[in-house]
């Protein structure tokens, strides 16, 4: 049976806006997808992509920090979604976070950089949609490095993760 996300979305009273972003996220991972393959013949689970972009935000229910990730899992677990789709809810922080910079930021122990494609696809995706508008690399870069600086590691993350996935 096909989970449906939306419907999930809506029986945790999620707000809209959060909705539509996740609606136009699942749209910008499946493009993303879409070239992907055409490039590189890569075999990608595309419902797995548009479940879990429609899913990487539910935690913004319960908080709109960044523990929006591991609130968004837990709430996926105890729903009984897969652990693929769990993951993705996890690891789409920025474009991924290393044990050593979650622990700084106060998040569990634990690794959230994408491993999986779908998991990077999703990451990427939510990256380069401000609200429910689709940006490009460039605006990403020059907000991260405002709010974070010009040298942050996760700046390099985020240039890292573009070229893997725009071969």
């Amino acid at each position: 049976m096909r989970l449906m996300p939306i419907k999930t979305l809506k029986d945790f009273n999620c707000p809209n806006h959060i909705i539509e972003h996740s609606k136009a996220v699942s749209v910008k991972a499946k493009d993303i997808t879409s070239n992907l393959m055409d490039k590189t013949g890569s075999n990608i689970d595309m419902e797995q992509i548009e479940i879990g972009a429609l899913l990487h935000d539910i935690g913004r229910i319960n908080t709109h920090t960044i523990k929006h990730a591991i609130e968004g899992a837990e709430i996926l677990k105890n729903l009984k979604y897969t652990e693929e789709i769990i993951k993705i809810t996890t690891k789409h922080i920025g474009a991924g976070i290393p044990p050593k910079e979650a622990e700084i930021l106060g998040l569990p122990p634990g690794d959230y950089m994408p491993h999986t494609l779908e998991e990077k696809i999703v990451a990427h995706a939510d990256n380069l949609i401000n609200g429910t508008v689709g940006v490009d690399l460039d605006f990403v870069i020059i907000k991260w490095e405002k709010k974070f600086g010009k040298n942050h590691p996760a700046i390099i993350r985020l240039k890292t993760l573009h070229n893997e996935l725009n071969p």
